[in-house]
């Protein structure tokens, strides 16, 4: 299998360089366990979903912890057909989670939530799950949906997407749990996701 994400951070703020550079620096220690590329847009990042997300997670916290308003935008794919499998994202979840029912996985995805790290730093997500090439696939969006509601991070529903709420430890275990436990192990699963920290908005 094939797991990934296309990763582009937005600091709101005119040395945005600064802040970018500094939430790269949150990738170090996860460079020998994924395959990470860098362009002028974004940043590829291949490998684990355990290894991925927690990269994903401390290079937003990093760069959130600057009192500028940030936001990031992250497209994650699994399974994709259109790539040759790689060795570097195996996943024990997904290997046992095939015939695994849909109240076990909410429940397995709840525990994880719990036991999330505390990071200390507040964020908002809106993101959205697409399960494809499945006839039935609204039923694992919907137990989705269903243990969003529950996860202790969920603000609302949107038109579209759901929006989260949070300690960056538990809004992204929420989504690494949406992304493994919804949807067929062996299919395509991609999640469409936005993070902002320290919006004017809010304040």
């Amino acid at each position: 299998m094939f797991i990934g994400a296309q990763v582009s951070l937005y600091p709101m703020v005119s040395d945005f360089v600064r802040v970018i550079l500094s939430g790269l620096k949150a990738l170090d220690p996860y460079r020998d366990r994924l395959r990470i590329e860098t362009d002028d847009i974004s940043t590829l990042m291949v490998g684990a979903p355990e290894p991925l997300f927690d990269a994903i997670r401390d290079f937003f916290a990093r760069a959130a912890q600057d009192p500028a308003h940030v936001t990031m935008h992250v497209t994650f794919s699994r399974g994709c057909p259109g790539e040759p499998d790689d060795p570097s994202c195996r996943c024990d979840v997904l290997a046992t989670a095939q015939d695994t029912p849909l109240a076990t996985r909410q429940k397995q995805a709840l525990e994880a939530v719990r036991g999330a790290p505390d990071l200390g730093v507040e964020i908002e997500v809106q993101f959205s799950l697409y399960v494809m090439g499945q006839d039935r696939h609204m039923d694992e969006i919907y137990g989705c949906i269903d243990f969003l509601k529950s996860s202790g991070t969920f603000l609302k529903s949107k038109n579209f997407c759901t929006r989260l709420h949070g300690d960056a430890g538990a809004v992204f275990e929420t989504v690494r749990q949406a992304f493994l436990r919804f949807g067929p192990a062996e299919g395509h699963v991609t999640i469409d996701l936005t993070a902002s920290a320290n919006s004017p908005s809010a304040r």
